[in-house]
């Protein structure tokens, strides 16, 4: 079973994914971050709605998803440096930048504004970059508030998983002295989705992740490799730093970066880019020219 969020009737629904049906849950629920803070309650009644005969339903085929998570409360949370490989992969080529090997995890964030839907194009724009690279991504989907959570309990906090392509601009990456929020995050350029699986239903150490770009498979690695584990990245993200239901946070992209190959592999107008993660389905994104004046999709704030 998987939670989804679609364009349904001029409006953004959640819905449940049912054999070969989208499940759409009654406008009442809300929307993702609500059913999410709802805790196993909401869980279990959207589960049971999922059921009924009468309810609306649009085929696989014929739904637009979104973006699954459309209301932030904060930035979107990130782990770098999560895979040793990737980590290896990219000594001597971050210009002057080189780090020894992190002893705990390593965050930052991209801002909401970032986030696309599963089949969206990502907004290209040349004058902004020269060096577009991908990142595939397993995400944990935060369900509920806590604090200081002991790495023991911290699954507890889960809701479930999707993924996400952490698109970045290396040389925006590199020009503001290490900082990577700038080079994380030009408007509509992170693919997210395309649904939730609840964390009940997935082992997220077993998870395999694939990038493709153009046909040809760049990233193949399963979650079993990261350098920290997702209780070891909740307990440490959230000592002293509170976490709330809907949060989005990023476990980190595995080795075949675009930009540690040889030579180097940047994305460019018109390439198609796959993220594929077993269990989780997939993102398939165009770079693009995109229209971005005026529009934004994601809702911040309560």
């Amino acid at each position: 079973m998987a939670f989804a969020t679609l364009q349904y009737n001029g409006e953004k629904r959640i819905a449940v994914r049912q054999d070969d049906d989208w499940v759409v849950l009654p406008a009442s629920m809300g929307d993702m971050v609500a059913l999410i803070g709802g805790g196993k309650d909401a869980l279990t009644r959207a589960r049971q709605y999922a059921t009924s005969p009468d309810a609306p339903r649009v085929a696989l085929s014929e739904a637009h998803l979104l973006a699954p998570i459309q209301r932030f409360s904060r930035d979107v949370l990130c782990t770098g440096w999560n895979y040793w490989d990737h980590f290896e992969e990219g000594k001597g080529k971050r210009e002057g930048q080189d780090v020894p090997p992190p002893t705990a995890p390593t965050f930052f964030t991209k801002g909401p504004d970032t986030v696309i839907g599963p089949v969206d194009d990502i907004a290209y724009d040349a004058s902004l970059s020269a060096k577009w690279d991908y990142e595939a991504e397993m995400v944990v989907i935060i369900g509920k508030t806590g604090r200081s959570i002991p790495v023991e309990n911290a699954m507890e906090y889960v809701w479930g998983y999707c993924l996400a392509n952490d698109i970045s601009q290396r040389d925006l990456q590199r020009r503001h002295g290490g900082q990577w929020l700038k080079g994380k995050s030009i408007d509509a350029t992170m693919p997210l989705g395309p649904w939730i699986v609840p964390a009940d239903e997935i082992d997220p150490a077993n998870v395999h992740l694939e990038c493709v770009v153009n046909g040809t498979v760049l990233q193949s690695a399963s979650t079993r490799l990261m350098a920290f584990s997702i209780p070891e990245l909740i307990a440490e993200l959230s000592f002293g730093m509170t976490l709330r239901a809907g949060d989005v946070l990023l476990t980190g992209t595995p080795s075949g970066v675009g930009n540690a190959r040889e030579p180097q592999v940047f994305l460019h107008e018109g390439d198609e880019v796959i993220v594929r993660g077993s269990g989780l389905g997939e993102l398939r994104n165009r770079m693009a020219s995109v229209d971005l004046h005026g529009k934004s999709g994601i809702r911040i704030g309560a």
